[in-house]
């Protein structure tokens, strides 16, 4: 399992990067040990690229967040909606809760661990690059435990890498209740738009 699923020990050495999309520059504060410390990873730029923020949301979550581009961009891009941003990392967490303070939305994003987010709250939708390398089980009961706190009508956009099984999560998703749809396919990644069967 990679490293950066649980707290780094040792100096952060935080720096700064700049990542584009929605045809805008941000700066963000990264660190080591944390997902994709040097920039914008890949599939995560897809999933922007991909996917237009949700109008009239008022929670939302970034499922694994990191130090938090899909939080803030999201909160950005939705002035009414409060974000849940968790993830297990809390050097991620912190770096999280430092960018969103710095866009100016900290005080709608929770950087949150899994446990102490509310298992009642429900969300209009969920946005992850999902942490695939954690193995299959372990991403199943987390996608169990979390697209279940889906609003009635809410959706969960996720990209997957085509190469690290995109195709059987998004069967393995339709057999468990689940109507998954891919609406991208770019740079070996795919997009998935991810509703329960009971909302058709």
């Amino acid at each position: 399992m990679s490293h950066y699923f649980h707290t780094p020990g040792g100096e952060e050495h935080r720096r700064r990067i700049t990542a584009r999309f929605w045809d805008t520059d941000w700066e963000f504060t990264t660190a080591d040990g944390v997902f994709s410390a040097d920039g914008l990873d890949l599939g995560t730029a897809v999933l922007l690229r991909e996917s237009v923020p949700p109008g009239g949301a008022s929670r939302l979550l970034d499922l694994g967040c990191g130090w938090g581009v899909l939080a803030v961009a999201l909160a950005s891009a939705c002035p009414d909606a409060v974000v849940d941003a968790v993830d297990t990392n809390e050097r991620a967490l912190a770096l999280c809760a430092t960018n969103a303070t710095a866009h100016g939305v900290g005080e709608r994003v929770r950087a949150l661990l899994p446990a102490d987010a509310d298992p009642d709250a429900r969300y209009d939708e969920i946005w992850s690059n999902p942490p695939i390398r954690i193995g299959k089980q372990a991403l199943h009961d987390l996608l169990l435990a979390w697209l279940p706190r889906l609003a009635p009508g809410g959706t969960a956009r996720l990209v997957v890498g085509r190469n690290l099984g995109a195709d059987s999560l998004q069967g393995w998703l339709e057999a468990s209740g689940y109507r998954c749809e891919r609406v991208a396919s770019a740079k070996g990644f795919r997009v998935f738009s991810v509703r329960r069967e009971s909302d058709r």
